[in-house]
């Protein structure tokens, strides 16, 4: 076989290391391997499928959602509220209820009473429960606009609920997780995406503070006043959310007690999220870490900010399961 000149085998190799480079060059601009490309660089097929972080698409681009008609707005509207706990329970869910759907409640069942009662006033049903296998399938979910964990706690989900979960925000489903749903299935990659790419770490104490409001343009939050005092234990994330939208953020510098959590977080600085927004894997997801004392839903004016917490929740929850704009 005759050999090519040193020269014109230098000429290839460089020619094929340049091909090489421009298609990690395109793939990492685009976020799509170069093969999901025609010959003249159009895309074809699915696009925005993920990023290297959590493997999924998500963030404040709306082409992450999936659209795929597994919803009809003229069917109304309806969520599952989830507060299965697997370790610590907060005191505003009550005791643990029964097998089941929409079991019976207590008075101490703070919370389910509440979202019941939001539902009943702006529209849309509430079902409740902390029966895993009532999340079993990505068909039972697809019943529901939105999924709402609200202070779970620790490993609340079986393989079938994981995998039905996963498949119901690929399927354009909804999502709300609020206060201690940052404390829930802690080692599972895909869920802490789902957070925002964010866990709970640590926090300091229960004690009042000025939460900004960051932006008033999305449904959570334009009608709420640039500050508000409100009183909670101020979660500190490990790791901090990326490529979401903060809706809202905790002054910390209005912290009297201290910002330092009881694990050593030193705290956010300047901006201390409390609220953000992202779609997520084909679905939406409105988070808080707000919601820690049953007062927050009182109605009497004697626990200050109580009102624009119901309101940030109602915004989150009405926007993630499609009855008005997400994300803005």
């Amino acid at each position: 076989m005759r050999r090519l000149p040193m020269k014109n085998r230098l000429t290839v190799a460089l020619t094929a290391l340049v091909s090489v480079l421009a298609t990690l060059a395109f793939a990492a601009l685009t976020g799509l391997p170069s093969a999901a490309h025609d010959d003249r660089g159009r895309a074809k097929g699915a696009q925005q499928l993920g990023d290297p972080d959590y493997g999924v698409c998500r963030g404040t681009d709306e082409r992450c959602y999936h659209d795929w008609g597994n919803f009809d707005p003229a069917a109304g509207h309806k969520v599952l509220l989830y507060t299965r706990t697997a370790g610590p329970r907060h005191a505003n869910l009550g005791p643990a209820l029964a097998a089941g759907l929409n079991p019976p409640l207590t008075e101490a069942n703070v919370v389910h009473h509440a979202i019941i009662k939001m539902g009943q006033d702006n529209g849309f049903g509430v079902d409740y429960t902390e029966d895993v296998t009532r999340l079993g399938s990505a068909g039972q979910l697809f019943g529901y606009n939105a999924i709402i964990f609200f202070s779970t706690s620790r490993d609340t989900l079986d393989d079938g609920a994981q995998t039905a979960l996963r498949q119901y925000l690929r399927g354009g489903g909804g999502f709300v997780g609020i206060h201690n749903a940052f404390g829930t299935e802690y080692n599972w990659p895909w869920y802490e995406g789902l957070l925002g790419g964010a866990n709970y770490y640590d926090h300091g104490p229960n004690q009042p503070a000025t939460v900004r409001t960051l932006s008033r343009r999305d449904a959570a939050t334009a009608g709420l006043p640039a500050a508000w005092t409100f009183t909670d234990e101020w979660y500190n994330l490990v790791p901090f959310p990326s490529d979401v939208r903060i809706l809202a953020a905790v002054d910390e510098s209005t912290m009297l007690r201290g910002v330092a959590g009881s694990m050593g977080h030193p705290g956010h600085g300047d901006v201390h999220p409390v609220a953000w927004c992202q779609y997520y894997d084909g679905g939406r997801a409105f988070l808080t870490t707000l919601g820690h004392d049953a007062r927050s839903f009182s109605t009497d004016g004697s626990f200050p900010g109580a009102a624009e917490f119901q309101q940030l929740i109602l915004g989150g929850i009405q926007s993630t399961m499609g009855k008005v704009p997400f994300c803005r």
